[in-house]
């Protein structure tokens, strides 16, 4: 791997023999690595190079990568490993879709964008739950709150369970302050906000939370104006923006978007807002949105002048099919919601293509019905 010339120390193909190191059998790479997190990340290296030597690895590597010692666990598991394999232009863009394949029932499944189906996520801790949240911070997946049904009893949860992408594994984190479910959640600069939702006895909430995880921790911080539901959150330009959904002070579909700024820690409204939605999704600087009540219509938000404009969506084989979003390489997957009877496509929206052709179809496609889905660079 390395040959020194002149005293410095050169480094040869590292990706290719750190990938041979992992795949041997693990009496031999604990041979190879000491344990303790006093010892050097690669004996004979610096930790800088040999760092930048594991970033190099294939991602498919990771979980294998983590069995070696526990200092390369706890580098894989940092933000510092991401960083770096950023800045060695080697980040892989993978799918997680939360779906529900029939026989199979439900369960996460990665995609990578070719439509290959790289893995099955193992099972989440916990009671199987409906109107959680789902946000990916530092890599990480995380599955917030939300409202489930034991021995016929229902209970509304306050835990967060947070899936590590590199290592394969979940764990639970901090548990949030106020148990809710149906809420709005999105993170805005490295930290996680929870907003509204429907609190233990089925009240509508206005309290918001925001988790730290540095600290570990969730701090409750200003409250909305008004108790919002059924609502979706995103982040735009440092702000987090709550759209959508229903509010106890208006009628019908709240077109109200509360925005909250980190730095002042206070909401502001604007009135041109948006109806109720049944999917979103942000590409580049722009929001996605699908109205339940017109699946035909692609609705985009540009919060620069906060400015909205439509795209009519391509028919294919139903005018009453409805979607899920995701997203793959800055390209918006439209995921249909209908059994495949007459053989629906994964619709693709390129919003840089040339005029005319934004609209194509797409390989990637989940083993069943799409749930949820998040797209996580690591």
């Amino acid at each position: 791997m390395t040959e020194s010339v002149c005293g410095e120390i050169v480094v040869e193909n590292p990706s290719m023999h750190i990938s041979k190191l992992v795949r041997k059998t693990g009496s031999c790479l604990h041979s190879q690595v000491d344990a303790g997190f006093d010892s050097p990340v690669l004996p004979g290296l610096p930790d800088d190079i040999a760092k930048y030597c594991l970033a190099l690895v294939p991602r498919s590597n990771f979980p294998t990568m983590g069995r070696v010692s526990r200092k390369w666990r706890s580098f894989i598991k940092s933000k510092e490993f991401m960083i770096v394999r950023k800045l060695a232009g080697v980040v892989e863009e993978w799918l997680y879709v939360l779906t529900n394949a029939e026989g199979d029932g439900t369960h996460w499944e990665v995609l990578d964008c070719l439509g290959n189906i790289r893995s099955v996520l193992p099972p989440m801790p916990g009671p199987l739950k409906l109107g959680f949240g789902v946000v990916v911070l530092n890599g990480k997946l995380n599955v917030i709150a939300g409202y489930s049904m034991v021995d016929g009893v229902g209970s509304v949860s306050s835990d967060v369970y947070q899936y590590d992408s590199c290592l394969n594994s979940w764990s639970k984190i901090a548990n949030m302050n106020v148990p809710r479910y149906d809420f709005a959640c999105a993170e805005v600069n490295g930290v996680v906000y929870a907003v509204g939702g429907y609190g233990v006895n089925g009240e509508s909430l206005s309290c918001a939370e925001a988790y730290d995880p540095e600290s570990d921790k969730w701090t409750v911080i200003e409250s909305l104006r008004r108790p919002r539901w059924g609502c979706f959150a995103c982040g735009f330009e440092g702000k987090l923006y709550v759209m959508g959904g229903r509010s106890s002070f208006t009628i019908g579909n709240s077109r109200f978007v509360d925005v909250y700024d980190p730095k002042k820690h206070t909401w502001c409204e604007m009135k041109n807002g948006c109806v109720m939605v049944t999917a979103h999704a942000v590409v580049g600087k722009k929001l996605f949105c699908m109205e339940w009540k017109n699946q035909r219509k692609l609705a985009i938000f540009n919060p620069k002048d906060n400015s909205w404009k439509m795209v009519s969506v391509p028919v294919i084989g139903s005018s009453s099919i409805g979607f899920r979003f995701g997203i793959m390489e800055d390209k918006l997957l439209l995921f249909s919601l209908e059994e495949e009877q007459g053989g629906y496509n994964t619709l693709l929206y390129d919003p840089n293509a040339t005029p005319g052709s934004e609209w194509q179809t797409s390989n990637v496609k989940p083993s069943g019905l799409c749930l949820s889905c998040v797209t996580i660079k690591a």
